[in-house]
């Protein structure tokens, strides 16, 4: 959702000089139309907050970025927004002025019913905001044949990322069903999704048990042939 800016000027204009502006951290409004928007959404809020934990940056989703001081109605709600050089952990609302740092990288989860405003008004705002990579995915592929399109900011504004690469992130992206899917550039290694990693902690823990078993089994055999495991 994006304010124009007549709104918010006629909005502070209406305001008394010595109000306290309020910044709203919600607006009432659905955070996603469907489902599978919606758990598009969370996956990549999860898996990017996993990947850049104990790093000077922080992952937000679908809540208020406030970029004009004093217009509270200049803001736009970003699906999920990485921010660099700035304290970790979650916020309310993100007001530019106050962190000093742009986001680096925007995702929208599109649809056909919010292509014109993630094309139009969101690309024009994030680019003249300096936001260096705009990503569109669209789970359904109601408008994007490959679900996955992004864009890189260059000196004559934003231009069609063909590489599939993600730069401020260091992350390979390509569209995984419903859901992008995420790898590291350093290693080719896949950024697990919440259910993969509990899958793989689950393995991890499965796998411990079954050689802890075995070793126990070893020890009885040494018993029984009268060697005193712990002594070796």
């Amino acid at each position: 959702m994006i304010v124009s800016r007549s709104d918010a000027q006629s909005d502070a204009q209406s305001a008394s000089p010595s109000m306290a502006v309020f910044y709203p951290s919600a607006d009432g409004k659905p955070v996603a139309e469907t489902y599978v928007h919606f758990y598009a959404l969370l996956v990549t809020l999860e898996v990017l907050r996993q990947y850049l934990q104990g790093r000077n940056a922080t992952v937000l989703g679908n809540q208020f970025l406030y970029y004009a001081e004093g217009f509270p109605k200049l803001r736009v709600a970003p699906d999920v927004m990485v921010i660099f050089d700035v304290a970790p952990g979650g916020r309310d609302n993100y007001k530019i002025w106050q962190e000093k740092q742009v986001p680096r990288v925007v995702f929208e989860i599109t649809s056909k019913s919010t292509r014109a405003e993630d094309m139009r008004e969101k690309k024009t705002l994030y680019e003249r905001l300096g936001i260096q990579e705009y990503w569109l995915f669209d789970p359904k592929g109601e408008w994007i044949s490959t679900q996955l399109r992004g864009y890189r900011l260059q000196d004559a504004g934003y231009a069609l990322i063909t590489d599939g690469r993600s730069e401020p992130l260091k992350l390979r992206l390509q569209a995984e069903e419903q859901l992008i899917g995420f790898y590291r550039e350093d290693t080719g290694e896949k950024l697990l999704i919440p259910e993969e990693l509990a899958a793989a902690l689950a393995q991890e823990r499965a796998a411990r048990q079954q050689a802890e078993n075995q070793v126990e089994r070893l020890k009885a055999q040494l018993r029984s042939l009268g060697v005193d495991p712990d002594a070796l």
